[in-house]
């Protein structure tokens, strides 16, 4: 099957990053939102994200301005139907994932593939409730989008080879690199590094050490780009929350019980660098640990 066009569910985080990459690689993008602040928020910032790649030389101005126009923003769900392959890119909450399909199903063509970005959701759970489980997978990008380099693709138990073949065109045609993972919580990435966050969590929870310590130890211990807490903060500390409770609950493995220290803070609605505030406080010039 060839894709032409892709349609982009959720303009957030995620949703801008997804609909830059694709629309440079030269698909025709409809980005959704239910919000149109959301809407304008990410048009502008994969306008300022694409000049800046054009100042670094990566692409020429005459590519980022091509790019952009292949870009359509609409508030309205079914707009969305009418694409090839649809990539569902809400917040990480099963039922709010379970309306958006629900309510793209009526105006999908036949052969549009459906998929979600989820970072640890059941693709075999989520596609069971469409009436095309073997045209749906998991198409998971890693953050920021225009960096990273993997996507995982997640085949569910009804997933035919057909689709795989194209979603795995996709990532090719994108410059990516794709990771096969088996539909079984978190997937691959997200199995190994969420638990290590949350086991960073639990440090500091314990008294080992304090946010800057740790984050030290493992940069400079390990030589890893970003700390634990700061990666945390990077993701959003609600989502981390989210993917550990995915774990926790599928796996039925204590070693997956979420840090209370976590819960705690997302309770306190500080969820890391979205909310200005979570391990670190980022209100000020420079980001202070709040422990």
């Amino acid at each position: 099957m060839t894709v032409n066009s892709i349609g982009v569910v959720g303009a957030g985080q995620m949703g801008n990053g997804i609909a830059h990459v694709m629309a440079l690689a030269g698909y025709d993008v409809v980005l959704n939102d239910i919000s149109k602040d959301a809407l304008d928020r990410a048009t502008d910032l994969i306008g300022r994200n694409m000049d800046r790649q054009v100042s670094r030389e990566k692409i020429t101005q005459d590519e980022r301005d091509q790019a952009m126009g292949r870009i359509v923003t609409t508030q309205d769900l079914p707009h969305v139907a009418g694409t090839d392959l649809i990539i569902e890119a809400a917040t990480e909450q099963e039922t709010i994932k379970q309306k958006i399909f629900d309510s793209l199903l009526p105006h999908l063509a036949e052969h549009t593939i459906l998929t979600s970005n989820t970072s640890s959701i059941s693709i075999t759970r989520l596609a069971s409730r469409t009436d095309r489980p073997e045209k749906f997978m998991g198409f998971h990008f890693m953050n920021p989008v225009p960096v990273m380099q993997l996507v995982e693709l997640i085949r569910g138990i009804a997933t035919d080879k057909q689709t795989y073949e194209t979603c795995l065109g996709v990532v090719e045609k994108l410059g990516k690199t794709a990771a096969s993972a088996e539909d079984f919580p978190a997937f691959i990435v997200n199995r190994i590094l969420m638990p290590m966050i949350n086991e960073a969590v639990y440090t500091l929870y314990e008294g080992v050490g304090n946010v800057n310590s740790i984050d030290q130890s493992m940069k400079l211990g390990a030589n890893h780009p970003m700390g634990p807490l700061e990666l945390a903060d990077f993701i959003g500390l609600d989502t981390c929350l989210a993917i550990m409770n995915v774990l926790h609950d599928g796996l039925a493995d204590t070693k997956y019980r979420p840090c209370p220290l976590l819960t705690k803070y997302v309770e306190a609605g500080w969820l890391g660098r979205k909310t200005q505030r979570g391990f670190y406080d980022y209100r000020g010039d420079v980001p202070v640990p709040t422990r």
